[in-house]
């Protein structure tokens, strides 16, 4: 018979406990640029005691960092009277009309605004998509409302690449029109500038450029709607034997219809291009390479006086008030912290690829040598995870440009008697050769390995084709001029 027992165990275990300034330094560590600021503002607006550092240029001696410049005891600010002087001249200028009235007037030949002109504010607009650009052409139609109805919903249905994503069937179904409204509808909007739009494909909308520019009947025609798939690898001899024309008026058929748009909607995107800023950048001096951070556009963080003065002095506070203020200083103290480790590990991992990668940035990509994290890692004393966070979506400006750090990690190739080449250079090297290549005698997968042997550089055949789908590039049957 057996008897439950309760009784207390004394016992020493090691785990790892992650700390939530662990945790928060981890985050922001693998954050990208933009990442970083939409967080820090983020924090901004919800910890009180997190305040945005302005470094006036004339800054008054012996005032505490904690507080805020330009003020006064009991928040009156100085130069009172300058800001008067100032604030009764702007009251004479009528903003609402700054722009047509106060711009500089004395260009020669320009002339007198009667005043009936809308204001360059009310005029502004942005860049038309597709959507508004059809919406336009719709809106000029001779059809009913009904009608307009379902023109909308096909508007609404097409892509980016201006390609309609429903069947007619749907349609009706989704409008409630007949059979007829929906064919017509869809004729209607394909006979609408960008010519091909709201084509099911690209094969269909490569046939309504084509009917548009009156070749209906025509080789280019035939191409398209039967041959294809001969097209896309460009198999021009079997263009030639399947349509019995000669290689010359294949040649000349096949530029035509490369003359044309298979994707018409794009030439409308409306999506603004996301430039890359570098976090770091690499500039040489002399014989040295120096390490920039850039910090342009990230706040410059610290902790409000005014907060820890509070906590310190008021004793009629409460303690919920004390205990939460003492919870946000405690907040933005390790978020600052958190960033200035994050740019010191940024530095670290930087200032040891210059150490492996200085042939790079001396000769260029040929001279990129075979990297992976544990190199880093291990010249660096960090674990190889936060090598991969730190090289995750963070840019370099370098002499050879600007690359993501990721770039310089790569597998080796070996080469004899000397060091290994990394895959990276083997790739530029495969670019180099197909760029210079006779185009009437293409390079095979094959003969650029053995030209690779030549050099002393082991590429078997396999490798070099896996790197050349990589890059993009065709095979060499693909790859050959056609005869005519």
């Amino acid at each position: 018979m057996s008897f439950l027992e309760l009784k207390q165990d004394v016992k020493l275990t090691q785990q790892l406990v992650m700390t939530p300034q662990l945790q928060q330094a981890i985050k922001l560590l693998q954050l990208s640029r933009l990442e970083l600021v939409e967080s820090v503002q983020q924090e901004i607006e919800q910890n009180p005691v997190l305040e945005e550092a302005v470094q006036d240029q004339e800054t008054p001696q012996g005032r505490d960092e904690g507080e805020t410049g330009g003020q006064e005891e009991g928040g009156v600010p100085e130069h009172t009277d300058t800001m008067n002087l100032e604030k009764s001249h702007v009251s004479e200028i009528n903003w609402a009309d700054y722009v047509n009235e106060y711009e500089g007037s004395g260009g020669y030949g320009r002339q007198k605004e009667t005043g009936d002109e809308p204001s360059r504010l009310d005029i502004i607009s942005k860049k038309p998509n597709l959507g508004s650009h059809l919406h336009w052409q719709l809106s000029h139609a001779d059809i009913n409302e009904d009608e307009l109805e379902v023109g909308l919903y096909i508007l609404g249905n097409l892509d980016n690449n201006g390609f309609l994503e429903v069947e007619e069937g749907e349609i009706e179904e989704a409008i409630g029109c007949d059979q007829s409204t929906a064919q017509k509808m869809v004729a209607l909007i394909q006979e609408m500038d960008p010519p091909g739009v709201a084509a099911r494909n690209v094969k269909e909308s490569l046939l309504l450029q084509l009917r548009r520019l009156n070749l209906e009947d025509s080789l280019p025609y035939r191409i398209v709607k039967d041959h294809l798939r001969y097209l896309e690898t460009k198999n021009y001899s079997a263009i030639a034997r399947a349509t019995k024309e000669s290689m010359d008026n294949v040649v000349t058929a096949v530029n035509i219809i490369l003359d044309l748009d298979p994707h018409p909607g794009r030439a409308f995107s409306d999506e603004e291009p996301h430039y890359i800023i570098p976090d770091v950048y690499i500039q040489k001096i002399g014989d040295e390479y120096v390490i920039i951070l850039n910090d342009e556009g990230l706040p410059k963080l610290k902790v409000s006086s005014y907060y820890r003065e509070l906590l310190k002095g008021r004793q009629d506070a409460s303690d919920a008030a004390k205990e939460y203020i003492k919870e946000k200083l405690q907040s933005a103290s390790w978020l600052i912290k958190s960033i200035q480790q994050r740019q010191r590990t940024i530095y670290q991992v930087v200032e040891s690829i210059i150490k492996y990668q200085r042939d790079f940035l001396e000769h260029g990509v040929g001279a990129l040598k075979p990297m992976v994290l544990r190199d880093i890692a291990e010249d660096i004393n960090m674990h190889e995870s936060t090598i991969s966070r730190v090289t995750t979506n963070k840019y370099v400006h370098t002499p050879q440009g600007t690359f993501e750090l990721k770039y310089f990690f790569s597998s080796a190739i070996k080469k004899r008697g000397s060091e290994d080449l990394s895959s990276t250079s083997i790739k530029e090297r495969i670019r180099s050769l197909l760029h210079d290549e006779d185009p009437d005698k293409p390079l095979s997968d094959q003969a650029i390995s053995e030209i690779f042997e030549e050099q002393g550089i082991k590429v078997a055949r396999r490798t070099v084709a896996k790197y050349r789908e990589q890059m993009g590039m065709l095979s060499s049957k693909y790859r050959k001029k056609p005869k005519r």
